[in-house]
């Protein structure tokens, strides 16, 4: 039975854990602020940038800054859950990556969001902090991947077995009858 890495699982982990403290940090920050993170300039450009682009008026900035507030959170919850699942395999059992597969995919949503403004303004220090947490997101998927496909060969492998042999035990000496 082929088995992951534990290099592989040890930087899913990795990536699940800088996004639960890192992204959940920012939603709480962003979440029990008076206007919504909006008056730290550095880190609130791409909800203006993407409010200009819609022509958002300030009620919309508050209720698109509150909106990426609540999915940071959902995302750092997930990689929260994710971390948990993996902790409680060590147990016994199969990981449930799916979870964190459609917690990356709303990071690539949101940095992808963010960093349109970024490049719009020419604004390098963003573009490159919304790379490096695309390259992140990318890396786990990846790894995730790799990790699924040595679990369906280990699967295919236990459940091929059994099924080869009792056929090859049924037909041997008996003659092929459609009929019958």
């Amino acid at each position: 039975m082929r088995t992951v890495s534990s290099a592989t699982v040890a930087t899913i982990l990795g990536v699940a854990l800088y996004f639960t403290l890192f992204w959940g940090f920012d939603a709480l920050r962003m979440l029990t602020s008076p206007t919504y993170g909006l008056e730290d300039v550095w880190r609130s450009q791409f909800v203006f940038g993407i409010g200009r682009v819609f022509g958002l008026t300030p009620i919309g900035l508050i209720q698109l800054a509150a909106f990426f507030g609540m999915v940071k959170l959902a995302v750092a919850a997930i990689c929260a859950v994710h971390i948990a699942d993996r902790l409680r395999c060590l147990a016994g059992g199969r990981p449930a990556s799916e979870v964190l597969e459609g917690g990356l995919i709303l990071v690539v949503l949101v940095t992808i969001a963010s960093a349109g403004p970024a490049v719009w303004s020419q604004n390098t220090d963003l573009v490159r902090e919304q790379a490096i947490q695309l390259m992140l997101a990318a890396v786990a998927t990846g790894l995730c991947i790799v990790e699924r496909s040595y679990q369906n060969k280990a699967a295919d492998e236990v459940d091929a077995t059994p099924v080869a042999a009792t056929a090859a035990a049924a037909t041997e000496g008996t003659p092929f009858r459609p009929w019958r």
